[in-house]
């Protein structure tokens, strides 16, 4: 089992700046990608932004240029610096890893984060 905690989230004013992290723990050895997904109220879950373990990244067109997401593998750590918030940012974050070498779909992830909450007012 692979456990994922979240940390960073909290309310920011449109344009402002958040830094989320993801430490992962437990059997570890064998997760290749990790990512982020959002979900916001009423919507579906959908991918923010992944990782594979060799630094290979790709995001969600809505993100691109303002996101960056990151991995430190000594740490066991997968952060996502959010530049550039909008209101429509708003959501609760999800880390994922996965045993798969890439995270494009719901259906490709293993594990789940609890979630932590991200707020853009306007």
């Amino acid at each position: 089992q692979v456990q994922l905690v979240e940390s960073g989230g909290g309310l920011v004013q449109a344009g402002g700046s958040l830094r989320l992290s993801c430490a992962a723990s437990g059997s570890i050895f064998s997760i290749n990608a990790m990512g982020w997904y959002r979900q916001a109220p009423g919507k579906q879950r959908e991918l923010v932004a992944a990782i594979t373990s060799g630094g290979n990244t790709n995001y969600a067109d809505s993100v691109k240029g303002r996101f960056t997401i990151s991995r430190d593998n000594a740490k066991n750590t997968v952060y996502l610096q959010m530049n550039s918030l909008k209101p429509e940012d708003t959501a609760v974050y999800y880390c994922a890893a996965a045993y798969s070498p890439i995270i494009r779909t719901v259906r490709m992830v293993d594990y789940w984060g609890k979630g932590t909450l991200v707020t853009v007012s306007s």
